[in-house]
């Protein structure tokens, strides 16, 4: 017998933050013949994704988590879904990068803002009528204000604190043990709407979570408590911004119905359904930018 089979085997651990990444392919739509390629590239702080568009039109796209640093997690984004394609990325004539890492993306022609990157994206995916956008990143929230084009006319941002993000929730998903993806409708199995947890910073939202766990509230209600904390502080952003419908809402907590909805109801606005992965909007807008600014050099 050896010390390997001495070892211990411990219990793999099990990551309830962790989200489903996504890559997809419009199979019905030929790249080769395309006169224009153009990649989107948005490296964010907890997600990254590539949008490929063909002739100005959705293409593919890869969503994954962000890796160690903004070059490989933009290479690696870029691979996902040039392999699922048959691509390569000298078959791409414009690429653009976004987000938090932006000007490290490797293989980017330009690099340009979030917010004007997001708010052309929803334009795309919500239509010329969208007014009002939120996006919630895994760091930050951003309230948009745009118009009929998807230009930017006023903005407010919030990235002091994580609470309210993306991050945040992961961290509630690793407190009470529960799978990310059914925090949202697990936060309406409750007997009584709880009061929002008090604290806006994660570390103390952390502790007050604890606390109540402690005082007889079930995971259910912490949940919801924490969900009406996250609507209630990007409420307050989008007030102060100006909320006008259409209201689209961009990111990976747009995925999340627990805290969409009650935005909804402070609101008193139904946020837009879109049929495309509101985590690529950014990725989206800067390929769409990627195709205006090739179409005037190609012009």
């Amino acid at each position: 017998m050896n010390a390997e089979t001495l070892a211990p085997t411990l219990p793999e651990k099990k990551e309830f933050w962790r989200w489903q990444e996504n890559v997809w392919v419009d199979d019905s739509r030929d790249w080769k013949s395309a006169g224009i390629v153009t990649c989107g590239i948005d490296v964010g702080s907890v997600s990254s994704q590539a949008v490929l568009m063909v002739d100005g039109q959705l293409y593919g796209f890869n969503s994954m988590r962000t890796g160690n640093n903004s070059p490989d997690s933009a290479t690696h984004a870029l691979a996902g879904v040039m392999e699922k394609c048959g691509m390569k990325l000298e078959d791409i004539h414009y690429v653009v990068g976004t987000g938090y890492g932006r000007v490290n993306v490797p293989f980017a022609h330009r690099a340009l803002t979030e917010i004007a990157c997001h708010a052309r994206g929803a334009n795309y995916m919500g239509g010329s009528g969208v007014r009002t956008i939120l996006d919630m990143g895994g760091q930050d929230c951003k309230a948009i204000r745009c118009d009929e084009r998807g230009k930017v006319t006023r903005f407010l941002m919030n990235d002091k604190c994580a609470a309210g993000t993306g991050r945040g929730m992961e961290v509630i998903a690793d407190l009470m043990q529960i799978p990310i993806a059914e925090l949202g409708p697990r936060s309406f199995d409750v007997d009584v709407e709880p009061a929002a947890v008090s604290s806006v910073c994660v570390v103390f939202a952390k502790s007050e979570a604890l606390g109540l766990l402690k005082a007889g509230y079930t995971k259910n209600k912490v949940i919801a408590a924490y969900c009406q904390a996250m609507a209630e502080r990007v409420v307050s952003l989008l007030e102060r911004v100006g909320v006008e419908e259409d209201f689209f809402i961009t990111g990976g907590i747009a995925k999340n119905p627990g805290i969409v909805r009650r935005i909804e109801k402070l609101l008193g606005i139904k946020a837009m359904e879109s049929q495309v992965d509101s985590q690529i909007a950014g990725a989206l807008g800067a390929a769409l930018f990627a195709y205006t600014l090739m179409s005037k050099k190609a012009a």
